[in-house]
């Protein structure tokens, strides 16, 4: 069976490496190309010792040319995905970006969240965002695909999937979200994120600035009136994994039959999207590893509260991707993600 050739531009990173370990175990797909500037020239089972199955390659810089007939992964930093995307899609290749470069369509947004100005704003055109309990038959179709953003999907799917009852949602929702590190931007030895500054600790961060807060607006309502989000994220002592409590009002209540319908229906129809009976059974620790997404709620009067986990690694990036790519080129949406290890 031909398989499927790939490069992970930017694969030294946690969510590289996490996609790099995913696709070991992938029967269709054959990593074939991975780049870091930081680790240049290093053999991939050097840099990640703790990975089995991996194939034989060694990592190059991001300028290196991508052999032809491979699809990319880019896992870079916003400003390399503004400069490499252009690249690889004016060579005719598909193109998932897991940066946050193109995941919003109004630009003033974008550049107020993120802080650069975005110079490749024509492609927004072409992208697909890479939610597939939204946008799954158009992923089908997609060459270029924005994969969201952890926190961000924490939100929009509870929210999204709630349907109709959205036109009835009284704003602001408010979404207080926690973390670990891999998922709050420990990326880099940055001194905040350093074992020192986390363990026993616990704290706020980046307060109604977040860069997730307009694609959590944008994507949670899709297809109806946008409302808006008030969202604060927080840091856990842990390595992985986000808890997201989302508090949505309505004006003259809910029942609770209407949300069970909506959330058991996403339930028994996503592969991933787990709903449990009560919020209190939602937990970090039953999605680590996984790409599940758990659910649960409760409602007090004119408040519905929701719960959501997720592996901020997986489901929140590379195994979402991977759910993506899956799509892309015709595989099983679930093959290399049901069981990961």
């Amino acid at each position: 069976m031909k398989r499927t050739k790939i490069a992970i531009i930017g694969a030294g990173g946690l969510t590289g490496k996490e996609l790099t370990k995913l696709l070991a175990h992938h029967p269709g797909f054959e990593l074939v190309h991975v780049t870091s500037n930081q680790v240049n020239g290093k053999h991939i089972r050097e840099v990640f010792p703790d990975l089995s199955h991996l194939p034989d390659l060694e990592f190059h810089k991001h300028d290196t040319p991508v052999p032809k007939d491979v699809g990319i992964v880019l896992a870079t930093p916003n400003e390399v995905s503004l400069e490499k995307a252009p690249e690889f899609l004016n060579e005719g290749r598909k193109v998932i970006d897991l940066s946050g470069t193109f995941r919003l369509h109004n630009q003033n947004k974008f550049e107020k969240a993120y802080q650069f100005t975005h110079t490749q704003f024509s492609l927004m055109d072409q992208v697909v965002f890479g939610l597939p309990e939204l946008f799954r038959e158009k992923l089908k179709n997609a060459n270029f695909v924005s994969n969201p953003g952890c926190y961000a999907t924490s939100a929009i799917l509870p929210i999204a999937l709630l349907g109709n009852l959205r036109k009835e949602i009284q704003g602001p929702v408010i979404v207080d979200a926690k973390s670990g590190v891999s998922g709050a931007g420990g990326r880099t030895e940055e001194i905040k994120y350093a074992y020192t500054n986390v363990y026993e600790n616990f704290r706020a961060y980046k307060i109604l600035t977040h860069q997730h807060e307009p694609e959590m607006e944008e994507y949670g309502f899709v297809g109806t009136e946008e409302k808006e989000i008030l969202f604060t994220p927080h840091l856990l002592p842990i390595y992985r994994g986000i808890l997201a409590t989302i508090y949505i009002s309505f004006p003259k209540g809910i029942s609770a039959e209407q949300v069970q319908e909506k959330l058991e229906t996403a339930n028994e129809k996503e592969p991933f999207i787990r709903l449990y009976k009560t919020p209190e059974e939602v937990e970090i620790r039953k999605v680590q590893n996984t790409n599940f997404f758990d659910l649960g709620y409760r409602i007090k009067g004119n408040t519905l509260v929701i719960t959501s986990a997720l592996d901020n690694l997986v489901k929140g990036a590379a195994g979402q991707a991977l759910q993506n790519l899956n799509l892309m080129y015709g595989y099983p949406e679930t093959e290399g993600l049901v069981t990961l290890y």
